[in-house]
């Protein structure tokens, strides 16, 4: 009897935690904090089109293989310690792409990582910095997209290690690297610098390439912006803290946004070179604030390679 009692214990007790994770673990949806739903109407097209290029989104999302970076059915394929993801459609095909989605669906998927269907998007999708767009951009990049052809056909499923396959555990690190909500402007700084600071952390999400992360792929606070290993170890992304920058210019730092042209009369290349194709689309007061905000950004020590 007394082994019962303990076998009947240790399952309530099993039984009790698995429904206490499957609580602390749920996606929470943009709007269940009390702000407002992302309206399907209104939306400004051109704004949009500006959006989409700060945010880099046709680095990942064009299919590789072509080059009309407006193409966007997914498939880029990206190595990670965790295994192989993909990026996906993300045209306006109602099958394979986000053709069905709202306004508000696409705000729940940059604002809090979370699907239509309800799940966790795993991080490699960088919604730790987009969560801090503000809901009128994701509006605008939702127009824009609409006026982009579907593509037909849905990449290939990740390839994870088993133990990062339940989505449901993506709950465990949001609670300790995701912090969802607006970026408030600093009253100690002037426009430009915010407006910096806004397309740096939120929309550009420079953070997300130019940091080290630990073993469970957050953000070093103590390497934020001051380089690192990319997921495979195949290259370093650099350090862009006053630690290696001091002796750039803010316009410098401007011009290689549109040009790719470094002072050394070099030029940036793997995933930046898109990132500047990208950047060039900008009004020059958009490349000017970023290199503002980045020159701000206090001296850190490039981590080791």
């Amino acid at each position: 009897m007394r082994g019962r009692f303990w076998l009947v214990s240790a399952i309530l007790i099993a039984c009790a935690a698995a429904v206490g994770v499957w609580f602390i673990t749920a996606p929470e949806r943009f709007g269940s904090d009390g702000v407002g739903a992302v309206s399907d109407s209104g939306g400004d097209v051109e704004h949009g089109k500006l959006v989409f290029a700060a945010g880099d989104c046709a680095s990942c999302h064009a299919s590789p293989g072509q080059s009309d970076r407006l193409h966007l059915g997914g498939g880029l394929a990206l190595a990670s310690p965790y295994g192989t993801f993909r990026a996906p459609n993300i045209s306006m095909d109602r099958i394979d792409g986000i053709g069905d989605w709202t306004a508000n669906d696409l705000a729940n998927a940059l604002l809090r990582g979370v699907s239509p269907d309800g799940s966790h998007y795993y991080p490699v999708f960088p919604y730790a910095s987009f969560t801090h767009m503000r809901p009128d951009d994701v509006r605008d990049l939702m127009a824009y997209l609409r006026t982009l052809p579907a593509v037909k056909g849905r990449p290939p499923d990740h390839e994870l290690n088993p133990l990062f396959g339940i989505r449901r555990f993506v709950g465990f690190w949001k609670m300790l690297y995701f912090k969802p909500g607006p970026i408030a402007p600093d009253p100690a700084q002037d426009e430009r610098w915010n407006r910096g600071r806004y397309l740096s952390e939120a929309l550009a999400h420079c953070a997300e390439c130019h940091s080290s992360r630990d073993m469970f792929g957050g953000i070093e606070a103590s390497t934020r912006y001051a380089g690192g290993p990319d997921p495979v170890g195949t290259g370093f992304y650099p350090n862009i803290t006053a630690a290696r920058l001091r002796d750039w210019s803010e316009a410098q730092l401007a011009a290689m946004l549109k040009t790719g042209i470094t002072p050394n009369h070099g030029r940036v290349g793997s995933s930046m070179a898109g990132v500047v194709t990208n950047m060039a689309m900008l009004p020059e007061s958009d490349r000017e604030a970023i290199a503002t905000f980045v020159k701000s950004l206090p001296a850190r020590p490039t981590p080791n390679p």
